[in-house]
C-alpha cells in the first residue's frame, strides 16, 4: 500500500506573515527602546530632545526667543550655571554632591576684588592666586571625606555656611568690592571677531575629525561612531554662524567650551578619569582592582572647587564687582539640576561632562522663554523645580530598573 502524499507546499506559504502593526504603534515601539537605551547609557539624547521641544515651545509664544541676539544672550546666561554644573559633575560622578560650590564662588570673588581692587595685584596673578583658593578649599572637604570617611552631605553642607562667612569676611563692612580691571570685564562682556570665530571653529572641526580618524585608525572607534565627527561639525557651524548674525562668539562661552573640552579629554582619555566612573560604579570593587579611591575622591573634590573659583570669576567679571549675593540665590540648586538634568546620575558611575552644557541650556532656557513671555518670577521657580523633579524621576527609576535587572541576571546564573 503506497504511502499517502501530502500535498506541495504553496509558493505563498514560505512568505512571513505581514506585520499589521499600525505605522504609530512601531513608532511608538521605536521612541521607547530608543529612550531605554538612552538612558541606561547614560547619554545626553534625552536631555537633547528636551532642549528641542523647548525651543519649538518658546518660539511658539515669542519670535525672538530663536533670534541670533537673544540665544547670544542665553549662552552667556548659561554660562556661569554650566561651569558650576561641570563642577559638581565631578563629585557626582562619585556618588557624592558638593553643597559648596555656590558659597566656594562667592568667597574666591572676593578674594579676588580684594587683589584686584585693594592690592592692585596683576589680573593674571590674581585669577591664579584665585583659582588655587578654590583647589584649597575643594581638597579641605576631600580631605575630611576621603580619609575620615565624614558624608559628602554633611562636609559641604558644613563648607557652605564656613565659606560663606568667609566670604563675608574678606568682603569686610562695605559688603561690595568693585572690580573695575578691563581685563576681568572682558572675559564676560565681549565677542570674538566675525573672522575669528571662523577660523576658530574650522580650527576646531579639523581636530575632531583627525581624532576620530587616527582612534578609528587604531581600532578604538566603531564604524558607526564616524559619523559623529560630522554631527560636531554642523553643530559648531551652526553655532559660529548664529553668534556671527549676532556680535560674534562670546568669550564667555568660549571659556565654557574649553574646559569642557579639557574635561571630556580628562574623564574619557586618562586613567584619573576613568577611575571617576569605576569608584562611582562600585568603590569597593574600584579599591580591589587597585584603584587609589581615598586619592580619586579628593582629586574630584579639588576639580570641583576649582570650578567653584572659575564660577565666581564669571560672576564676578560679569557683576563687575564681588558682593554678598555672588554665587548666593538659586546658583547651586540650578547647576545641580543641570547635571542632572543633562543626564548624570546623583548615583555616581554614569554621566558626562557635556551633560553641564545641555542641562544649563535647559534651565536657562526656560527661564529666558519665561522672561520673553513676561512670567513672574514665582512661575519660573516652580517651572523649574518641575524639571528638576522629573529629571531626579528619571533617575531614580532607571537606577531601581537596572538594579532589579542585576538581581535578576545573578538569580538566574
Amino acid at each position: 500500500m503506497s504511502e499517502p502524499v501530502s500535498p506541495a507546499a504553496h509558493p505563498l506559504d514560505e512568505i512571513p506573515p505581514r506585520d499589521h502593526a499600525r505605522p504609530t504603534d512601531r513608532l511608538v515601539s521605536f521612541a521607547k527602546r530608543w529612550l531605554s537605551a538612552a538612558l541606561s547609557q547614560g547619554t545626553a539624547m534625552p536631555a537633547i530632545a528636551s532642549l528641542v521641544i523647548i525651543a519649538v515651545f518658546f518660539q511658539s509664544q515669542s519670535q525672538y526667543f530663536l533670534s541670533p541676539g537673544n540665544l547670544s544672550n542665553l549662552a552667556v546666561q548659561a554660562t556661569l550655571v554650566a561651569i558650576i554644573a561641570l563642577g559638581e559633575i565631578f563629585v557626582l560622578l562619585l556618588g557624592d554632591i558638593d553643597l559648596s560650590l555656590g558659597s566656594m564662588a562667592g568667597a574666591s570673588a572676593a578674594l579676588l576684588g580684594v587683589m584686584i581692587t585693594n592690592g592692585h595685584m596683576p589680573w593674571l596673578l590674581a585669577i591664579f592666586i584665585m583659582l588655587a583658593f578654590g583647589a584649597l578649599l575643594g581638597s579641605f572637604q576631600g580631605w575630611w571625606i576621603a580619609w575620615l570617611g565624614i558624608p559628602a552631605f554633611v562636609v559641604t553642607l558644613a563648607g557652605n555656611m564656613g565659606f560663606l562667612g568667609l566670604q563675608l569676611y574678606i568682603l569686610g563692612p562695605n559688603g561690595t568690592l568693585g572690580i573695575f580691571d578691563p581685563n576681568i570685564a572682558a572675559l564676560s562682556g565681549t565677542e570674538l571677531p566675525v573672522s575669528v570665530g571662523w577660523i576658530l571653529a574650522a580650527i576646531v572641526g579639523v581636530a575632531v575629525v583627525a581624532s576620530t580618524l587616527v582612534r578609528y585608525a587604531r581600532g578604538g572607534v566603531a564604524v558607526r561612531s564616524l559619523s559623529r565627527p560630522v554631527v560636531v561639525g554642523v553643530l559648531i557651524v551652526v553655532a559660529v554662524a548664529v553668534f556671527n548674525a549676532s556680535r560674534g562668539v562670546p568669550t564667555p562661552f568660549l571659556i565654557l567650551i574649553a574646559l569642557l573640552v579639557v574635561a571630556w579629554w580628562v574623564t574619557m582619555n586618562t586613567s584619573p578619569g576613568r577611575h571617576l566612573f569605576a569608584v562611582g560604579g562600585n568603590a569597593e570593587a574600584a579599591r580591589r582592582a587597585g584603584v587609589q579611591v581615598k586619592r580619586i575622591r579628593m582629586a574630584a573634590f579639588a576639580v570641583s572647587g576649582t570650578l567653584g573659583a572659575a564660577g565666581g570669576l564669571i560672576a564676578a567679571s560679569y557683576n563687575g564687582s564681588a558682593g554678598t549675593l555672588t554665587g548666593g540665590g538659586t546658583l547651586l540648586l540650578e547647576a545641580i539640576g543641570a547635571a542632572v538634568i543633562g543626564g548624570t546620575s546623583l548615583f555616581g558611575g554614569r554621566g558626562s561632562v557635556w551633560a553641564a552644557l545641555v542641562g544649563a541650556l535647559i534651565m536657562s532656557g526656560v527661564e529666558n522663554g519665561l522672561d520673553l513671555m513676561n512670567s513672574d518670577q514665582p512661575v519660573k521657580y516652580m517651572v523649574q523645580g518641575v524639571i528638576v523633579l522629573l529629571a531626579v524621576s528619571l533617575d531614580t527609576i532607571l537606577r531601581r530598573r537596572q538594579s532589579r535587572g542585576r538581581q535578576l541576571g545573578a538569580a538566574i546564573a
